[in-house]
């Protein structure tokens, strides 16, 4: 049994798995290890773990702080940088077990090493194309956009709602998106029919009246779309407020000139027709003979 565990420990490539003495020298070593560390056996089996650990990590000690926390609590578990045997680093995750023989001494430990430099890389690849997109949307003046839980309070804010809505983040900041409608709205129920809306149709858009802070109204189109988790959970709502109240006022400045235009058609039409019949005599008696002496 133990020689068939032992093989599986050897022929395991994506852990590095071995064994330590209790003063850190390692005792034993598998393809895994060498696979992701650079390492023969015979070039490591002997030497003090530390050689896999940063300068800085071994200047302040922490190679040997590790096994002093396995001993005392039977395990321990991290992730940080180690060094291959080219120089270069890889960040892992470790976990260290204490190995204790059958009177309690302690025989050693057994150290299991994994290479996760692809997550790690993927994950700052991800925060920074958060902080890129955060910082975007924090700059973007022409539209409001923030976040909203799943109860409708504002979680974000950024400098467009700022200078479209007038508040500074931290006034709404934990309010609910509410106080951005006229009263008789919100008392008619508009702020849970816009999020239950952007709920069934997958995102909603509409024009209406919203407040400022000082208290006037402005012609707003807003766009509400769900956020959801992995497993799609709902997370909260995004929301994205342009102020179009001057496209409306020269909407309807268009519509003022177009019915005035229509009405000076209709005045002019009306003030000809009068005139017909008389042309109409004119042109008759200019047709008729004169009349014999």
């Amino acid at each position: 049994g133990t020689d068939r565990f032992q093989m599986l420990v050897e022929a395991v490539q994506d852990y590095g798995i071995f064994m330590l003495d209790a003063q850190g020298h390692v005792q034993s070593w598998n393809i895994g290890a060498e696979r992701i560390q650079g390492y023969a056996a015979d070039e490591v089996i002997g030497r003090h773990f530390s050689v896999f650990y940063p300068e800085e990590a071994r200047a302040r000690g922490w190679p040997e702080e590790e096994l002093r926390r396995a001993a005392a609590h039977g395990k321990y578990a991290e992730e940080g940088w180690r060094i291959r045997k080219d120089g270069s680093r890889f960040w892992a995750s470790v976990d260290i077990t204490a190995l204790r023989g059958a009177d309690g001494e302690l025989a050693g430990f057994g150290k299991v090493t994994r290479d996760l430099s692809e997550r790690r890389s993927h994950e700052e690849a991800l925060q920074q194309s958060e902080e890129r997109l955060r910082l975007l949307i924090e700059g973007v003046r022409d539209y409001a956009i923030y976040m909203l839980d799943t109860h409708g309070i504002i979680r974000s804010w950024n400098s467009g709602a700022q200078l479209i809505k007038g508040y500074q983040a931290e006034e709404v900041l934990g309010q609910h998106f509410g106080m951005f409608f006229r009263a008789e709205d919100a008392a008619a129920g508009l702020p849970a029919k816009e999020l239950a809306d952007a709920l069934a149709n997958g995102r909603t858009e509409e024009e209406g009246w919203r407040v400022r802070k000082d208290g006037t109204t402005f012609w707003a189109n807003i766009v509400v779309t769900p956020i959801y988790g992995p497993e799609g959970d709902l997370r909260g709502f995004t929301k994205v407020t342009r102020d179009m109240t001057e496209r409306r006022r020269l909407k309807e400045l268009e519509n003022s000139w177009q019915r005035m235009n229509e009405f000076i058609a209709m005045l002019a039409h009306e003030l000809r027709n009068p005139l017909a019949p008389i042309r109409n005599a004119v042109s008759i008696l200019q047709m008729e003979p004169a009349p014999s002496p």
